[in-house]
């Protein structure tokens, strides 16, 4: 792709505030037609800068109450893609990332209570072949979440 020029900083910012916002005031924010607004994004999304735009679901409104973060050691890094796939079965893990650090994998998971909480680490994450060790750790509360600020600079 090419360079994400200004005008395109400045669609992204306004975007990364508010996804549902009409192209129509985008492009009145941006002092441009509706149409360029439109190119811009449509380039944007293809060249993969634009990656997703949808809405983000409450969790506990569906009623998972707790959020975890699992911490998984594997026997060997080079595991990690066969581990991947067997995450990708498990729907409760909503973010799967290879670390440096203590930790083979940083997941990030959700549970209706304890016990399914529970049933998610003995039953799905520990029997991964590969995996030995997990260690979680429970958000009390997010505090902040966000998209990464898009600056002019």
């Amino acid at each position: 792709m090419e360079k994400v020029d200004n005008l395109d900083k400045k669609i992204l910012s306004i975007l990364s505030t508010n996804a549902r916002i009409p192209f129509k005031d985008v492009a009145a924010e941006c002092g441009v037609s509706r149409a360029a607004i439109h190119q811009r994004v449509q380039r944007l999304t293809e060249a993969g800068v634009i990656t997703g735009s949808g809405f983000d679901v409450n969790p506990k409104s569906l009623g998972y109450r707790t959020c975890t973060y699992v911490g998984l050691n594997l026997e060997r890094g080079s595991m990690y893609k066969e581990v991947v796939k067997r995450i990708e079965n498990i729907p409760e893990i909503v973010e799967c990332h290879f670390t440096t650090g203590p930790y083979t994998m940083l997941l990030k998971a959700y549970a209706r209570d304890n016990e399914e909480l529970m049933d998610l680490l003995n039953n799905k994450l520990q029997t991964i072949p590969g995996v030995v060790s997990t260690e979680t750790l429970i958000s009390l509360e997010q505090s902040v979440k966000r998209e990464i600020p898009v600056s002019n600079e």
